[in-house]
């Protein structure tokens, strides 16, 4: 059921408290969160109550349409993905590069998530799938993720590679000495390629609602983000999280996740996902 189909009813007899209060509830139910819920209702109790008007605000709230990952002047462009484990990022990583390729972009996977047990050989078992290169630590679980994110980007100039993607370690947002590594890896493929990294992404789980807010918030505040790819959008009816996570930081969304295939993933488009949540 639609996100209108739910507020008709209270904003049918009106816009008095007893409906605002009712909308709000089922707006803080959907995940809009605080500030997004208190914007949609003043403005539908300012003006037009209808499905259409819904639609429009929340269009305004989601920002722009997403564009394409960015391409450096010398290549390679250097892509890094940010996220915590179980958000989906290391089968997002799979999937840009799935969906460059069909660009006709060479890429290259480096594997930087060197703590997590198999996150080394999950990369490269996507990388082989893919048929792709790949660049992972020599030494193991513990190695420096940004002396590999060094090497990729040094074995992405050798051969060529148009786009090298780099998976960082997926790690606890509150853990500070953490963020100084992910802050690390910024510093150095900047130091080896100039103007890297190209793109930087956050992947979110949409099914946790406020909890990837504070996520997005706290890896915006360490390290420049250029986007965000929102995951397990087929897992979840409370697609209001995708409205207050893009209130949450400036980065714009760029892709959806929606699905475990190597071609669930869209460029962002705000005006059919607010079609989607209001009225599908």
């Amino acid at each position: 059921m639609g996100l209108w189909a739910r507020l008709a009813r209270p904003f049918g007899g009106g816009t008095d408290r007893a409906a605002r209060e009712a909308a709000e509830r089922l707006l803080l139910e959907a995940d809009f969160g605080v500030g997004a819920t208190e914007e949609i209702i003043d403005k539908l109790g300012r003006g037009e109550v209808s499905e259409q008007a819904l639609e429009r605000i929340v269009v305004e709230q989601l920002g722009p349409p997403a564009t394409p990952l960015a391409r450096a002047e010398k290549p390679p462009t250097v892509v890094l993905v940010f996220g915590v484990n179980g958000t989906g990022k290391t089968t997002t990583v799979a999937k840009l590069a799935h969906r460059l390729r069909k660009e006709g972009r060479s890429v290259l996977l480096a594997a930087a998530d060197t703590f997590r047990a198999g996150a080394t050989e999950q990369l490269e078992t996507w990388a082989d799938r893919l048929r792709v290169p790949f660049v992972g630590a020599n030494s193991g679980k513990g190695a420096d993720p940004a002396a590999v994110a060094f090497d990729a980007v040094e074995a992405g100039t050798a051969r060529g590679i148009d786009t090298v993607l780099v998976d960082t370690a997926g790690r606890l947002h509150t853990d500070e000495r953490l963020r100084e590594e992910l802050r690390k890896v910024v510093r150095v493929v900047g130091k080896r390629q100039a103007g890297a990294p190209h793109e930087s992404l956050l992947v979110l789980d949409a099914t946790i609602g406020q909890n990837a807010v504070q996520q997005a918030r706290e890896f915006s505040e360490a390290v420049p983000l250029t986007g965000l790819v929102i995951t397990k959008l087929d897992s979840t009816a409370k697609g209001g999280s995708v409205v207050a996570l893009r209130r949450a930081v400036p980065a714009p969304i760029r892709f959806l996740g929606t699905g475990e295939e190597l071609d669930d993933l869209e460029l962002f488009d705000p005006v059919r996902f607010a079609h989607h949540l209001v009225s599908d």
